[in-house]
C-alpha cells in the first residue's frame, strides 16, 4: 500500500467516502482539554464545537499516548508512540531524536498540500528556531511562548480584575494565576491565533490546503475575558470529588507543582480558590470555542466547507482537584481520555457518536485515507475510516498511555525516569503497571472498573471482580509493551 500512488489508493476507499475533488483539511488543537465539552454531556458552554459534533462523529473514548504537551503532540503528529520516539519530556524537540521523521502536515505537503500553521500545534517551544519549518509552505505564526507570558494586550490601563480568591496563589509565569479582565478577545494568544487563521482562509482558496490551527486554552493561567467567566454561575459548574481513589499506589500521583508550586512552598488552595480555577478553567475552554467558531466561520464564508474534513482534538486530559491532583502527567482516566472530533464531508453519518476505542496516533492514517493519500510507512496508529462508515464498529481492542516518575525527569540531575507506568485502556477496564526504569521489574499495579463509566475510586487490582478481564488487559499491555523490556 505503501507505493500506491494517490489517485489509485482513491480507487479503494468505501463509495460513501469518495468526493470529487481532493479534500481539505483544518486540524484544531485545544491545550489540557479533557472532554469538557457540551457535546460530551458537560456543563461547558461550546456553542460551536457542539455545531461541529452535530457534522461529524464524536469519538468518546479517545486517548492520547502521554499526558503532557510535547510527547502527545510529538506521537500524534508523527503517528508513533513516545516509546517509539523515546520522547518522554517537555525539553527535548523531536528531531533530536528522529531527524528525518515525517510528521502529519509534511506528508501531506510532499502530496501536493499548501500547509499552514497558526499557533501551538508542535510543542510551543520558545524561540522560532524551534518550530518545524520543514513541515508547513510558510512560517508558523504564534508557535512559540510560553504560557505564562500570556498577558492582556490592550492600549490603556487595565480594567478591574474580578478574580479576587485567587490573589494568594502562585502566580503562572507573569500572569496571575486567573484573571478576569473585561478585554477583547485578541488581547489573549487564542483571540489572535483566530485572527490570524481568518487572515490565512482566504490565502488557500486554490487548495488543497492542511490548515492547522493551535488554541493556547484552557491550560493555566485561568485568564480569559470576562464575557467568557459571566457564562457561568460558579453554584452551577459541577462540585469537586477530591478523593483519591481507594487502594491506588503512591506512585500513580504527582505533586501538582505546575498550579500549587515546589511541593516545599505548596499551600492547599481554599474552597474559594478551588471554585474560582475550576471556574476559569470552563471560562477558558468557552474562550477557546468562540473562536474555534470564528475560524469556521471563515471557511464557511469563503465556500470550503463542504470540502474540507475538520478534526478537532485535545492533546490530553486535567484534572482539576479530582483525586487530589491538578494538570496532567498521571495515567488516570481524567489525563488520557481526550475530545476528538472528525467531520468529514465524505461521511454518510452525521451528528453520531462513537465509543469504540480509539487513540490520537489513529489521526495521521485517517486523515491520509480521507484524503487519498498513501499510507505514510511505519505508522502505528490505524485508520478511523471504517468508524465513520460505522460508529458502532471497532477497530483496536485497546488505548495505550504511559507516563514516567517523576513527572518531568529532565528536571532531575540524570535527566532520567525512575519508573515508567504503562497503562491499557479496554472497553471495560483500565488497567497500569508501573515499572522500574532499569531493570523493567513491575513494582505497582491498578486495575479500574469501567464496565458503567463509573470514576475511578477504587484500584481493585488485590481483589479483580473480573479475573479474566484482567488476564486479557494483562495480556494487551504485555503484548504492546514486553514486561522483560527494561524501558
Amino acid at each position: 500500500m505503501n507505493r500506491l500512488t494517490a489517485a489509485a489508493f482513491v480507487l479503494l476507499l468505501p463509495t460513501a467516502l469518495l468526493h470529487a475533488a481532493p479534500p481539505n483539511v483544518l486540524l484544531i488543537t485545544a491545550d489540557d482539554l479533557r472532554p469538557e465539552l457540551g457535546c460530551y454531556g458537560s456543563a461547558a458552554k461550546t456553542p460551536h464545537l457542539d455545531a461541529l459534533a452535530a457534522r461529524g462523529t464524536t469519538f468518546t473514548r479517545a486517548y492520547c499516548q502521554q499526558a503532557v504537551c510535547n510527547p502527545s503532540r510529538s506521537s500524534m503528529l508523527t503517528g508513533l508512540r513516545p516509546a517509539t520516539l523515546g520522547l518522554y519530556v517537555n525539553g527535548t524537540h523531536f528531531r533530536e531524536l528522529k531527524p528525518d521523521v515525517t510528521t502529519l502536515p509534511l506528508w501531506f505537503k510532499e502530496h501536493g498540500y499548501t500547509t499552514r500553521c497558526a499557533g501551538k500545534l508542535f510543542h510551543n517551544w520558545h524561540t522560532k528556531e524551534k518550530g518545524d519549518p520543514r513541515s508547513w509552505s510558510a512560517p508558523e505564526f504564534l508557535h512559540y511562548a510560553t504560557h505564562g507570558d500570556d498577558t492582556p494586550q490592550i492600549s490603556g490601563a487595565l480594567p478591574e480584575n474580578h478574580a479576587k480568591h485567587c490573589e494568594g496563589l502562585r502566580k503562572y509565569g507573569n500572569v496571575g494565576m486567573c484573571e478576569c479582565y473585561d478585554v477583547p478577545d485578541e488581547a489573549y494568544f487564542d483571540g489572535r491565533v483566530a485572527a490570524e487563521a481568518v487572515k490565512i482562509i482566504p490565502q488557500l482558496k486554490n487548495g488543497p490546503f492542511f490548515l492547522a490551527v493551535g488554541f493556547w486554552k484552557p491550560h493555566a493561567p485561568f485568564n480569559a475575558p470576562k464575557k467568557f467567566w459571566d457564562l457561568y454561575d460558579r453554584a452551577q459548574i459541577p462540585a469537586l470529588n477530591p478523593a483519591r481513589p481507594a487502594g491506588a499506589p503512591e506512585i500513580a500521583f504527582h505533586q501538582s507543582t505546575e498550579i500549587l508550586g515546589p511541593p516545599d512552598k505548596q499551600k492547599a488552595p481554599t474552597l474559594e480558590q478551588i471554585a474560582e480555577m475550576r471556574h476559569g478553567y470552563f471560562a477558558g475552554i468557552s474562550y477557546m470555542d468562540a473562536q474555534v467558531g470564528k475560524v469556521i466561520a471563515a471557511m464557511k464564508e469563503h465556500g470550503l466547507l463542504e470540502n474540507t474534513v475538520i478534526v478537532f482534538w485535545g492533546d490530553h486530559g486535567y484534572h482539576l482537584g479530582e483525586h487530589g491532583l491538578w494538570a496532567k502527567t498521571s495515567n488516570f482516566e481524567l489525563d488520557a481520555r481526550v475530545p476528538f472530533i472528525i467531520a468529514a464531508p465524505q461521511a454518510k453519518q452525521r451528528g453520531v457518536q462513537s465509543a469504540a476505542l480509539v487513540e490520537m496516533i489513529d489521526i495521521f492514517p485517517t486523515l491520509s485515507a480521507l484524503c487519498g493519500l498513501p499510507a505514510a510507512p511505519g505508522l502505528e496508529g490505524t485508520s478511523l475510516l471504517p468508524l465513520l462508515e460505522n460508529p458502532a464498529a471497532a477497530v483496536k481492542p485497546a488505548a495505550f498511555t504511559q507516563h514516567p516518575r517523576p513527572a518531568y525527569p529532565d528536571r532531575t540531575p540524570d535527566k532520567q525516569p525512575t519508573h515508567m507506568g504503562y497503562s491499557v485502556r479496554t472497553p471495560g477496564w483500565r488497567y497500569t503497571e508501573w515499572r522500574n526504569w532499569k531493570t523493567g521489574a513491575v513494582e505497582s499495579r491498578e486495575l479500574y472498573d469501567h464496565t458503567s463509566d463509573q470514576p475511578e475510586l477504587e484500584n481493585v487490582i488485590a481483589s479483580p471482580p473480573d479475573k479474566a478481564a484482567l488476564d486479557e488487559a494483562r495480556r494487551l499491555l504485555h503484548a504492546q509493551f514486553p514486561p522483560a523490556a527494561a524501558r
